[in-house]
Parts: structure tokens; sequence; C-alpha cells
């Protein structure tokens, strides 16, 4: 018998560490070659850490949430014939504690977007079998068992409320993937919601869950957004029933290979029509050198939520797009923050950012500025609602605009005359289509 180190690989894009965000086996555990062992999280990626080779594991080198440098070792294993670690270095990796791994350090500035997790390269598993019954009907795992699946799916079972200790993975050692999660939704598992028989019972549980990833780099964005920028909110409703209906005529009207619009396009080119007359707020604050950078391009950022947290796509140089380039370019970002494919310059950059959550927008909210940005706009739902015209209440859409902005370069005066112009372009939008 030997023993084999499995060390960090070079994940790419020339990084020096790597965060641990999940280990998928424990000390004790069996395990077999292409088996995925752990998954680390560079700036723009999580990446799956596959075994090269079949053995016991002997040792873990690092707690999650630790910064594993590039060719540090990762895990030990115990395998057939001599493995490939000489005599004498064993000794010196087994005496080496997990914490001796570099521990998180507090970041300084954080990028401009925060990050989203590519989809990571799989490992080279063999071909899935058809799901049977037996994964449906098997009793759980013991306690202290951990079920082995990929991040994905640990998030996809986490939000459905399912206990993967309850599912009996299809895959190679047991791996859970998504088909058994739908079979097990399919044969009536466990859901939140379900019906519970007998009298309430109270619950003492307190579940622990170390913030790390990409939930932790969004904690630090946000700590360091809203302890280093004066935050000055301004709302105001906008009445949109004519934007609303010309949006209804370009939608039923457009062309096959055309996206269905929105109201973030429209916006958008609002946007860039008053940033023209208001420049100061397309623009970052880089408050260590006290200076104040405006840009003559206008990169709009999109916050959107994606199953893996909030990333930030960027739509750049939005002054050069009509409404329908606007549109194309937003639908293909949004679409690749949510599949995790958004390359790192497609987050970055932004100048100005928009936050809107839908249908679901509320009346009024509080956005956060993105650090160094001085200005974040922010979309709440459409509602109708009864507007005196004079005579009598008539019925109106309308929605309201809650925007941030940094009073250490944005006053009061210089946010409502950007948001006055903003409503006015939404309120007569043939105005966002004149030239000059």
């Amino acid at each position: 018998m030997g023993e084999y180190v499995i060390k960090m690989p070079d994940v790419g894009e020339g990084i020096a560490e790597a965060e641990l965000v999940e280990w998928q086996v424990k000390v004790g555990d069996l395990v077999r070659e292409d088996m995925v062992l752990a998954a680390v999280m560079t700036d723009k990626a999580t990446v799956e850490i596959p075994s090269s080779v079949n053995g016991e594991v002997l040792w873990l080198g690092a707690d999650l949430g630790a910064k594993v440098a590039i060719g540090a070792p990762l895990i030990r294993l115990k395998v057939e014939g001599d493995g490939n670690v000489v005599a004498g270095a064993v000794a010196e990796i087994a005496e080496a504690p997990m914490e001796a791994a570099t521990p998180a350090p507090k970041q300084e500035a954080v990028a401009v977007a925060a990050p989203v997790m590519e989809k990571a390269k799989p490992a080279t598993l063999a071909p899935s079998r058809p799901v049977a019954s037996a994964t449906i009907a098997a009793a759980p795992r013991a306690e202290g068992e951990k079920p082995l699946a990929s991040p994905s799916v640990r998030l996809r079972a986490r939000d459905a409320g399912i206990d993967l200790r309850q599912i009996i993975g299809s895959g190679p050692a047991g791996r859970i993937s998504h088909e058994d999660i739908d079979a097990f939704i399919a044969h009536g598992g466990s859901q939140p919601g379900g019906i519970r028989s007998g009298a309430p019972v109270a619950r003492t549980e307190v579940e622990e869950i170390k913030v790390i990833g990409l939930r932790r780099k969004i904690a630090e964005k946000m700590a360091l957004s809203k302890s280093r920028i004066p935050h000055i909110m301004y709302a105001e409703e906008v009445d949109v029933t004519a934007l609303e209906e010309l949006r209804t005529t370009l939608n039923r009207d457009k062309k096959a290979d055309h996206p269905r619009l929105t109201i973030l396009p429209f916006l958008m080119r609002a946007m860039v029509k008053a940033l023209a007359e208001n420049p100061q707020l397309n623009a970052r604050y880089d408050d260590d050198a006290g200076v104040v950078h405006r840009y003559a391009g206008v990169h709009i950022g999109i916050a959107a939520q994606t199953p893996a947290g909030l990333v930030v796509p960027v739509v750049k140089h939005a002054e050069a797009r009509n409404l329908w380039e606007s549109a194309i370019e937003l639908n293909r970002l949004s679409d690749a923050a949510k599949a995790g494919t958004a390359s790192r310059d497609e987050l970055s950059g932004s100048t100005i950012t928009i936050s809107s959550l839908g249908a679901i927008g509320g009346i009024i909210s509080t956005p956060v500025i993105n650090y160094p940005e001085v200005a974040i706009i922010g979309v709440n739902k459409i509602a109708v609602r009864p507007v005196w015209d004079g005579t009598a209440f008539v019925p109106r859409k309308i929605m309201n605009l809650s925007s941030s902005f940094d009073h250490r370069v944005i006053d009061g005066w210089d946010a409502a005359v950007f948001i006055q112009r903003l409503k006015t372009l939404l309120e007569t939008p043939a105005l966002i289509f004149v030239e000059g």
C-alpha cells in the first residue's frame, strides 16, 4: 500500500490560489478514479476537482472557505501500489493541520461587478444509468453521512427543501444528479409546504451555514459599499401607461428574431439621454485617490439574480445601441449570467447600474450602490392606480423609481434633476427616440 497526494491544480486565468467551497468526501471515504472530491472557486468560476486514482481518504488539506495555493496538497489518499509520495514526505504532509491552509483574507476593493460562477468542466464519469424506482424508495442515509452531489444539485435541493440523504444517487459512487431529484419529486418526495400529520411540534434545530464562495464575495462588496458610501435615496413615481402601450405594440409587430421587449431597454435608452445632460452621474469615485472619473461611454450594469447569487452583467456602450440592440444584448448577458457562462469582462466595467426585481419589485426599495459607482437606479413593479385627471379618477399604470446616489459626489438637487428627466422621458416615450 502507498499514499497518493492530490494537489490543487492550475485552474486557469493565471491565478495563484482558489477558495475551497465544498468537500464531497470525508476522511475514511473510499473514492474511485474520476469521482469529484471537492469544488473550488476562482473570481469567475467554480471548478470541480476529481480524483485521479482509486483509494481511501486519509487527510483533507483545508477547511471550507480557505484559500488554497495552486500546487498545495489538497487531499491525501491510501492507494494500492507505491503511490506518489516518497518516504518522509508523508509524515510532513500528515502533520500539517487543516488550519495551515491560507485563511480567506479581508478583501480590499472588490471588482465593479460581483463575479458569477461559470459552469465547471464536469469530471469524466461513467455514463449514467436510468433512475430506478429504488432510488426513491431507499431508506435515508445515516446521520452525518454526506451525499455526493455537485454544487448546483445541492443548491437546487436546498431551495426545494429536499434532504439529499433521502435520495440514492444513480451516478458513480451514488452521486446524485438533477435527474435523481426530478424522479424524487415525481414520486412524491418531501417538498416545502407538504401536508404534515399530527399536532404542531416545536422545532429547536439551528442550521449553521458558512458564508463562502460567491455569497461571501457579495457580502464583502455590500459591506464595502455601505461602509464607504453615504447613500442618499430618492424615489419618484412614473406614469408608464403610454410606455406600456408602445411596448405592447412593438412586441406585437416585432421581427421573429427580435426578443420580447421588457421595460428595461426603454429605461436604458432614457438613461443614455438623461446622462448626456447629467454626466456627473455616469462616473466612478476613487475615494482613495480623491478623483472622480466621468465616462463618455455609458456602460450599464444590470443587477441579476441567478441560482448562484446576485451578479451584475454589463451592457457596454449603451449609447451606441438602439432599442432592439439594447434588448438583444441584455437578453444575451442575462442568459449567460443565469447559465454561469458569463466572462469576467462581461461582469465588470459598469459606470451606472439598474436594479430591478421585476413583477415582485414592491412599492419602494433602497438599492445599494455598486461600488465604486456613484448612482444606482432601482425599478419597482408596475401597478394600476387611480389618478386624478382634473375631472375624475382614471386608471393609470404607475411605476416607482427608487434610486440611490453617493452623497459625496452627487447632491440631492442633481439626483432630483436626473430622476425628473428620466420621468419625463418615460412618461412621453416618443422623446426617447428624438435625436438631439
